[in-house]
């Protein structure tokens, strides 16, 4: 059964809270005393039906501001698919949580109240889920029932949202739109009655049918976390090499070569716990046995002995700064990649983005969810590809040395 991830985005009270909720309960996802306990809380407030965003707002502190503070992950399934939400706040300052949320998705849902029409946080999202290369965007256009369930409320949206999409330069075959009323579920789980002028899917149907793309190249990574010796008298020599397969599949037999030293070496055994198998694809965490010895150490990359990962000191990449303390030029940070870590300077802040306009702008100021480009000089090579050619061996975080806190994730550009 296939997994489909899915991150939530949208301003305040678009109804995200309320949208995952009507999404559990249609689909029958809840037991009976979560919906007893949501009827009694709805009761007390005095309501006379469910209050839907209770379902997912666990938080205290959530009830009492009525905002989505953290990122919360929500679980269901269906007879053909399992699914699994990443529900982010819409507050401007909670972006950094969007991001988070969002790095592991393959769709992000970006809710739209129909009376507020798209805000700067539309934009916003949007963007980031370029930043993130997500697979498919669905726009949401919600609280339908508020306009009159108005077909020219819904095309006036969407027209104007394909504008932004090719404003950013996203790919609109990767864009979807459906207008919803997530209180009362028109097009949520079920067919809407009161829009008889829409043809397409709910968003239930919209993610059955979804077909992702697979991963953008098969190319062979392997990172490596850590290396086992057991050094005992069953195992007195030993040598396996523990990690996730980032993509493409690696079968024994194969050779593969370490990219920091160019040293090849055959796949002997491939171990997933303590059971051996013939082949390991993406995300799969195993141990591989080679049939030599070569020199391998923490974060090392392996590859298929055809392939190889561009490395250099030098980088340009594109960050998202997460911190609440601006980036300090004349500041090294830690640069880690699974279990590689090198010190690095950011040589220069070339661009930020301006999501007013969504261009990016000269600008050496880069605070709290700044979207930026920049130079890094690394102490180490860094073995990454291309963000937009492999996802998976992509990507990276900045980590503050004295602190230890993530201050930055960043893409390979």
């Amino acid at each position: 059964m296939s997994i489909i991830r899915i991150s939530t985005a949208g301003s305040v009270d678009d109804g995200k809270s309320t949208l995952i909720g009507r999404l559990l309960f249609d689909t029958k996802s809840l037991p009976q005393d979560k919906i007893d306990a949501i009827q009694l809380s709805s009761e007390k407030k005095g309501l006379k039906e469910l209050d839907l965003a209770l379902i997912t707002d666990g938080l205290t502190a959530e009830r009492e501001q009525g905002i989505t503070i953290d990122v919360a992950h929500i679980f269901f399934s269906t007879a053909s698919r399992k699914y699994i939400i990443a529900d982010t706040p819409g507050h401007v300052e909670y972006t950094r949580n969007m991001v988070t949320g969002a790095s592991n998705s393959q769709v992000s849902m970006i809710l739209i109240d129909a009376r507020k029409g798209i805000l700067e946080q539309t934009r916003r999202h949007l963007f980031i889920a370029k930043f993130l290369e997500m697979e498919q965007v669905l726009f949401v256009i919600n609280k339908m029932d508020l306009m009159d369930y108005n077909q020219q409320t819904f095309e006036s949206l969407k027209d104007e949202l394909l504008d932004v999409c090719v404003a950013i330069d996203f790919p609109l075959d990767r864009v979807s739109f459906v207008p919803i009323s997530a209180k009362v579920g028109d097009n949520v789980v079920e067919k809407s009655k009161h829009m008889d002028w829409y043809s397409g899917p709910t968003i239930l149907g919209y993610l059955e049918q979804l077909n992702l793309r697979a991963n953008l190249n098969d190319d062979f990574r392997f990172n490596v976390q850590y290396v086992v010796r057991p050094q005992s008298a069953d195992f007195s020599d030993f040598r396996g090499y523990a990690g996730k397969v980032k993509s493409g599949t690696i079968k024994v037999g194969d050779e593969i070569q370490v990219n920091s030293s160019g040293q090849k070496s055959r796949v002997l055994r491939i171990f997933k716990g303590n059971s051996p198998i013939l082949e390991a694809g993406p995300e799969a965490s195993v141990l591989i046995e080679l049939e030599k010895a070569i020199d391998i150490s923490r974060g090392d990359t392996l590859t298929q002995s055809h392939e190889d990962v561009v490395h250099d000191k030098n980088l340009i990449a594109q960050l998202c700064w997460l911190d609440k303390r601006p980036l300090n030029i004349a500041k090294k940070y830690l640069l880690r990649h699974a279990g590689f870590q090198t010190i690095v300077a950011i040589n220069e802040v070339v661009k930020t983005l301006d999501f007013d306009t969504l261009n990016f702008m000269v600008s050496k100021l880069v605070e709290q969810n700044t979207i930026c480009e920049v130079e890094i000089k690394a102490a180490a090579p860094i073995y990454l590809d291309n963000f937009k050619r492999n996802k998976k061996n992509g990507y990276f975080i900045l980590v503050d040395r004295d602190t230890n806190a993530t201050v930055a994730v960043g893409v390979k550009q």
